[in-house]
């Protein structure tokens, strides 16, 4: 078994301004945003982690950095990088639907076989990474405790999936900017979720 302490990164400008979707789009923290990850910081001083994972872009990056307080160790891996949500990127979801209401109304009732703002990701290829890298995490670091800096669309998406709901409904899970979730993984007893935006 492992123990993930899962967390989404801090704010960005795209969040502060109407909730932007920012995707593979590479943005800083507002300054808000490093508070959170401070206050984080507070937070995870009774955890001890074996290793550091995030996602390769930057606001994941320095979140995963203040957060454990341990920047050298900080490991990006590319399968952790946030859903690429095609045209939809730098706009809000009121704009990107006006401009192509089909496209969104596939991505709400079918995102497996339908990708994010008609050039990106479909949610199975978005499932296929991630499970690559958490299948890994399980193989060689069974019974660590693991930091994983991550986004809100592939965060949710994997507990969707591991929770065996329908990936359509993964946007019912709210996960918070620089909030604590925690979850175990293994191999025999799969996922349990102990915790969600502590």
């Amino acid at each position: 078994m492992i123990t993930i302490c899962l967390l989404r990164h801090g704010e960005t400008a795209y969040n502060a301004d109407g909730n932007k979707y920012c995707g593979r789009t590479d943005i800083e923290l507002t300054e808000k945003g490093l508070q959170q990850a401070n206050r984080m910081n507070e937070l995870l001083k009774d955890f001890s982690f074996d290793h550091i994972f995030s996602s390769p872009l930057k606001r994941a990056k320095h979140t995963a950095a203040i957060a454990s307080g341990e920047e050298a160790r900080v490991v990006t891996d590319e399968r952790l990088i946030e859903v690429d949500f095609g045209n939809w990127e730098g706009k809000r979801s009121d704009e990107f639907i006006a401009e192509d209401p089909e496209s969104w109304d596939n991505w709400l009732s079918n995102p497996e076989e339908h990708a994010a703002g008609r050039t990106g990701e479909t949610a199975k290829q978005v499932i296929e990474r991630l499970n690559s890298f958490y299948n890994e995490l399980m193989d060689k670091y069974d019974g660590k405790t693991i930091l994983v800096v991550g986004h809100n669309g592939v965060n949710r998406l994997f507990m969707s999936s591991q929770l065996g709901m329908p990936l359509k409904n993964y946007r019912k899970i709210v996960q918070e900017n620089s909030a604590l979730t925690l979850i175990t993984l293994d191999k025999h007893k799969g996922f349990n979720l102990l915790k969600l935006n502590a």
